[in-house]
């Protein structure tokens, strides 16, 4: 008897009314908006616009549904067009079945067209979405959980994922939850795929590489673990074959890409420093027009204070006249007074002489008489 294990829900379906809400179907849709949003904070750290991301998405991710769902159709045609198989059954996606190198390849060209529209690079747009993928695939492998499917062998250990189900020809018991494992695998390859951005600063599709490259790496080995009925070649699954050829042209890309074009793209979106953008793009506008009136005000005061320094400096030229004036008065008056003085003292010298030589003929004229 197990008594640590990870328990299956019951069912993967719950209905509100006549509306089914399939767990499988959530988590898809979780990991969409969660690979969105972060995708979005990646692009506008870049440079780009707030919301590209998003109207791009919106011709990825129905390409990426559609070719992940003929992807897993076409590998495991025998599910569905086999003798007693309804072919109808192909359709119904919410049961599960979505295979991620069809996902990727069809959501790829939507995204194409999607950055044609907008005038984007595409390898730019897919760095920037590269870790949110890789969330999105963590969220959405616990469809799988909800579903009951995509274990691995037969475990005693006390992570197994106990399967209740007997229905497509499940046997219940206790497996590896191989969900888990690469739930938790991609999640270390989004934390990696950021550090590395950050660390190296890659550019030109070459994060998106990485991601690609690592994911991978785990899907071999995971791979190897699943008892699922699958097309074998050469003794291996055919997942793991496309896991080691996809690898391969992923290391080669990240190598060609970093020769022929070292660094990353200076702009990855034209016209997206105009300013002319909400939300985010918004408040930098706000904050240019914050500067630029900022800058009017301190010219406004630096005007100001030139008009205030040639106020003294005329108020300053003024008193120098004045005083200058004050001075030349102040001689001329100097002058006027000396000029009084020097004429008061002629007069009186001259009416000395006067009287002196009256009193000298005076006694003249007394001298003759005697």
């Amino acid at each position: 008897m197990e008594f640590a294990y990870i328990p299956s829900p019951s069912r993967g379906v719950l209905h509100l009314g006549p509306i089914p809400l399939r767990g499988y179907a959530f988590c898809i849709i979780i990991g969409v908006f969660v690979a969105v949003w972060l995708g979005n904070r990646r692009w506008i750290a870049r440079g780009g616009r707030p919301g590209t991301v998003a109207d791009i998405a919106v011709w990825a991710v129905p390409f990426g549904l559609v070719g992940g769902r003929l992807y897993h159709v076409i590998t495991d045609y025998q599910l569905y067009f086999s003798e007693g198989q309804d072919w109808v059954d192909a359709f119904k996606i919410w049961e599960g079945g979505l295979g991620i190198w069809g996902a990727i390849a069809f959501g790829a060209v939507g995204a194409w067209i999607g950055c044609r529209s907008r005038g984007v690079p595409l390898p730019a747009w897919a760095d920037a979405l590269a870790p949110g993928i890789a969330l999105a695939q963590a969220i959405g492998r616990w469809g799988n959980w909800f579903n009951q499917e995509l274990y691995g062998r037969e475990t005693d250990l006390p992570w197994a994922l106990h399967i209740t189900s007997s229905t497509d020809g499940r046997v219940p018991g206790y497996y590896h939850p191989t969900f888990l494992y690469e739930s938790l695998w991609c999640i270390g390859v989004a934390v990696l795929v950021i550090w590395a951005d950050r660390r190296f600063k890659l550019g030109h599709g070459r994060a998106f590489a990485l991601y690609v490259a690592a994911y991978c790496a785990g899907r071999f080995w995971i791979e190897a673990m699943r008892v699922d009925e699958a097309h074998h070649f050469l003794g291996m699954r055919l997942n793991e074959w496309t896991s080691i050829v996809v690898f391969l042209l992923a290391v080669l890309y990240i190598v060609l890409s970093a020769r022929l074009r070292p660094g990353r793209e200076e702009v990855v979106e034209p016209g997206a420093s105009d300013g002319d953008t909400d939300d985010d793009g918004a408040a930098v506008k706000l904050d240019k027009d914050s500067e630029d009136t900022d800058s009017k005000d301190k010219d406004s005061e630096g005007k100001k204070s030139e008009g205030k320094k040639s106020d003294g400096d005329s108020e300053s030229k003024k008193s120098d006249a004045e005083k200058a004036e004050g001075k030349k008065s102040d001689g001329d008056s100097e002058s006027k007074k000396s000029d009084a003085e020097k004429a008061e003292a002629e007069d009186e010298n001259k009416d000395e002489k006067e009287t002196a030589e009256a009193e000298a003929k005076d006694e003249a004229g007394s001298a003759n008489k005697a």
